[in-house]
């Protein structure tokens, strides 16, 4: 999934409604048509865009140790379930190298996060953190998976900042992914079908629909008829 895609089409949406409402009376097009074009011109990202992806893309953060250690602690912080995978077929890994580089004051507390990783396995138990058991990453992680909401995040240790950042780029890179997405379930806005407050909801509650009423509403051969109200708002059809 093109995670910069869905961003830009949000944010082009917004934009596109908002100015309509003011430039309404001298636009030459429709919303609709600028979007359209916009989007087949530019595939979701502009010519700006495009030059710093492939600057970013072309530059190193992480080392190959590195982010074989920061694959290790994104399937300790969110296991691979079946039959979709977890985060490394998620492309975790490449995401928080990416977003380290593009925007950099995240690099220093990722990186600080990582040697302190290695240290604290080294020192715990003989081996660097990517070697080390699953229940051994569990010990580490759980001296540093809570942090004290009362004190700002960057007043606190750095292993707690750097695994606070971790785990909202491993949930959030999973969940924006083909393959997060797939293990939702999530198949986008879809016609869904009402037959109103199941019955023993309305009997928990001593209240009952108006048969004449309820029959208009929940008539599933009329979904495609647009309702029509008489003058004293009430529902004919």
């Amino acid at each position: 999934m093109d995670r910069r895609k869905s961003l830009q089409t949000m944010i082009l949406g917004g934009a596109a409604v908002s100015s309509g409402v003011v430039f309404n009376s001298c636009k030459t097009e429709t919303i609709d048509e600028a979007v359209a074009e916009s989007s087949a011109k530019y595939f979701g990202r502009t010519p700006k865009e495009l030059e710093r992806i492939e600057k970013l893309n072309a530059e190193e953060l992480f080392n190959a140790h590195e982010m074989e250690t920061i694959a290790a602690l994104s399937v300790v912080i969110l296991p691979p379930k079946e039959p979709h995978g977890g985060p490394i077929e998620a492309g975790v890994p490449e995401l928080v190298e990416f977003m380290g580089k593009d925007i950099p004051t995240m690099a220093p507390t990722l990186l600080g996060g990582l040697m302190w990783l290695d240290h604290k396995s080294n020192t715990e138990f003989g081996t660097e953190f990517k070697s080390a058991t699953l229940e051994q990453k569990k010990q580490i992680c759980d001296q540093i998976c809570w942090h004290d909401i009362e004190v700002p995040l960057d007043k606190q240790a750095l292993e707690i900042q750097f695994f606070y950042m971790m785990r909202g780029l491993t949930v959030t890179g999973y969940y924006t992914s083909k393959v997060g997405i797939a293990d939702l379930g999530y198949k986008g806005n879809q016609p869904n079908v009402w037959d109103g407050v199941p019955q023993d909801v309305l009997d928990q509650h001593g209240v009952a629909y108006d048969p004449e009423w309820i029959a208009k509403c929940i008539d599933q051969s009329t979904r495609g008829t647009i309702a029509t109200w008489d003058e004293n708002g009430n529902l004919l059809t």
